[in-house]
């Protein structure tokens, strides 16, 4: 008995079994999470000083609030601001590589690889496209800027309206920061507001209200018969197998995928958003069409709704495909934001010229408040149709791997039908709001919400972080109360 206590003293493990001894609970992934950390940094910087124009100290309380460890403070750190190159370089080669971002024009900043420096930047990627002829400042809105003052329009409660603008920006929640708000009602801007060191040319990101200005650009490609709702996507897959019929992820259409319904492997759940998969283009230097065509079918397409960044780069891969490299990069300026007055609004992509269009646009309100008139208007803009009647149906039309299902992975509370494609929709237990609103949404607070019904496009940009959790559908409901 004491030879066996004595061997337990020096092999503890013989006291219980070896799988007893075991937790999962290394992270495998650190390395590429501080690496991504740094180059979301890198990024965000860039962007706040570059493309939004604002302080370094607005960029550490706001832009940097939302991630945990922000690198230095406004007076110092180690990081590195090359304003002549407009530049931004993260860290200090310790714990992960030095991730850098650079702003190019017509495009906003690109994140560079690990083992790219300063030198590389005139090899990234630009929009060399002139601006869009006329001054927009005496160009009356909405193809313009140019607004005169009114008085509200018999029915609508300034009073109730103005408390609906308080409810939005005075938020109980430290963690959700309203920057702007408008409501437009019948084309006109009744209410616009903005938080100080906010105003109406600001870009911010857009995070995922970029999915639905890519679904826009989509539909015109069907609208023209370049692209199919129900044909394959027509690329390859990866690993490339003998023939495309023994591939099952040949049977993948562009439905599927705007429908969040792809059925392939999803990469960005699980903790991983932030470690690899469509995070690695978003914050690392990555290609945005190279590692979303890796993963393997584990459903059938069509039957199950899973949030996916990767579902939206597919289509818009294939949108890449129809069109050809040389109208790829002019096509969404050509196509919509300067045929509906969208001068602000920046496209931005990966170091190889691919636009990141799941999330990385910067642009200000009052040019989302457009995006949402021209659906608003059914597509037609200035007496010219740019987007079809049937591709805003099939938009708002719920995909049909919502029905019954719980909703999930967009921070909010109800079930069903609460999907379209790259499109949000009322969900179904939402009874105090008209059933026929549809918006977009992006991280950190990003709507724009058309409700046709009432001839309304309500516009909310924020900062919001940590918990966030501000509610879109709540926010029509208070101004709506202004609409007797």
């Amino acid at each position: 008995m004491k030879i066996f206590a004595a061997l337990l003293l020096v092999f503890p493990f013989l006291s219980s079994p070896a799988s007893a001894q075991q937790e999962a609970i290394y992270d495998y992934w650190g390395p590429n999470r501080n690496m991504i950390r740094y180059g979301q940094q890198a990024l965000f910087m860039c962007n706040g000083l570059f493309t939004s124009e604002r302080t370094l100290e607005q960029v550490f309380e706001q832009e940097l609030a939302y991630l945990p460890q922000p690198v230095g403070t406004p007076s110092e750190g180690n990081y590195v601001i090359d304003r002549e190159r407009r530049a931004v370089a993260i860290g200090a080669g310790n714990s992960a590589p030095i991730m850098r971002a650079a702003f190019r024009r017509g495009v906003g900043c690109v994140i560079m690889a690990p083992d790219q420096t300063f030198e590389d930047i005139d090899s990234l990627p630009e929009l060399n496209m002139p601006p869009p002829s006329g001054d927009p400042t005496v160009i009356a809105w909405p193809d313009g800027d140019l607004t005169s003052p009114a008085p509200l329009p018999y029915g609508v409660d300034e009073t109730v309206l103005n408390a609906a603008s308080n409810w939005a920006f005075e938020r109980e929640s430290k963690e959700q920061v309203t920057i702007s708000l408008m409501v437009i009602h019948n084309g006109r801007i009744l209410h616009e507001r903005y938080a100080p060191g906010v105003n109406v040319t600001t870009r911010t990101r857009t995070w995922s209200t970029a999915k639905s200005i890519a679904a826009t650009l989509i539909g015109m490609q069907v609208d023209q018969g370049r692209l199919s709702l129900d044909e394959p996507l027509g690329f390859d897959w990866h690993p490339k197998v003998s023939s495309e019929q023994s591939d099952p992820r040949s049977v993948i259409t562009l439905r599927h995928v705007l429908n969040m319904s792809s059925g392939l492997y999803p990469i960005d759940n699980d903790g991983l958003e932030y470690a690899t998969g469509s995070g690695l283009a978003y914050w690392a230097g990555a290609s945005s069409i190279q590692d979303m065509r890796n993963p393997g079918l584990i459903r059938e397409p069509g039957t199950y709704w899973d949030y996916e960044n990767y579902d939206t780069l597919r289509a818009v891969y294939a949108m890449k495909l129809a069109l050809g490299e040389e109208k790829y990069l002019e096509y969404p300026r050509r196509a919509l934001l300067d045929r509906i007055g969208m001068r602000n609004t920046l496209l931005s992509v990966d170091r190889f010229g691919d636009f990141i269009l799941s999330s990385q646009v910067y642009t200000n309100a009052r040019d989302l408040a457009r995006f949402g008139m021209l659906y608003l208007q059914g597509g037609v803009w200035n007496g010219e149709r740019l987007i079809s009647e049937e591709w805003i149906e099939f938009i708002r039309t719920p995909a049909p791997s919502t029905t019954g299902r719980n909703r999930a992975n967009d921070g909010g509370s109800g079930s069903g039908s609460f999907y379209g494609a790259q499109w949000w929709l009322v969900p179904d237990d939402r009874t105090d709001v008209p059933k026929d609103m549809y918006s977009t949404s992006g991280n950190r607070g990003q709507y724009v919400i058309v409700i046709p019904s009432h001839d309304l496009v309500i516009v909310r940009r924020g900062l919001d972080y940590g918990r966030q959790g501000f509610d879109r559908w709540d926010l029509a409901r208070e101004v709506l109360k202004a609409f007797m």
